[in-house]
């Protein structure tokens, strides 16, 4: 072999080893939830005995599945509470948001490079995900708890679950 085709290859083996293709990795899972059961009517209520239940059910929810390093909560005792047992059990100080702040939300959540948990409420929960690149749910209604949406992959594809299946 030539020596101007030996300097080719070994030049042309070089440029393949420094283009080489790495795979992006994949964003992060970003799940969605409205904060658990709550009094119809009360101002920054608590949770009620099913939604105390169902927050220690998101524990176990979670036990499957590709847990959140970061847990954003609303400023509200409800949401707050809802996280409660789920960011004690992963040993995770949740991040507290302004509720009427959806945008900053978003672009906080966006900036992650962890699996995350946000807390919403009726009124944000759909725009919250909608924003996210998920699709975007029908409009929730005060007895609409337990759900939990997961946004994944890249487009995001969104799935619905419900807590306690």
């Amino acid at each position: 072999m030539g020596r101007a085709k030996w300097l080719m290859i070994v030049m042309l083996a070089a440029l393949a080893g420094c283009t080489s293709a790495r795979q992006p990795s994949a964003p992060p899972d970003i799940y969605v939830m409205r904060h658990l059961n709550t009094p119809a009517g009360v101002p920054d209520p608590d949770l009620t005995g099913d939604g105390q239940r169902a927050a220690v059910d998101l524990v176990a929810w979670f036990r499957t599945r590709s847990k959140p390093a970061v847990i954003y909560v609303s400023s509200t005792k409800r949401a707050q509470q809802t996280a409660a047992p789920l960011a004690q059990s992963l040993g995770i100080t949740p991040k507290i948001y302004n509720p009427s702040d959806t945008p900053g939300l978003v672009a906080a959540v966006a900036g992650e490079t962890g699996n995350v948990l946000v807390v919403g409420h009726s009124n944000t929960v759909p725009d919250i995900i909608g924003l996210l690149g998920g699709q975007r749910p029908a409009a929730l209604v005060h007895e609409d708890f337990g759900d939990i949406w997961l946004l994944s992959g890249s487009p995001r594809e969104t799935e619905r679950f419900k807590i306690a299946d």
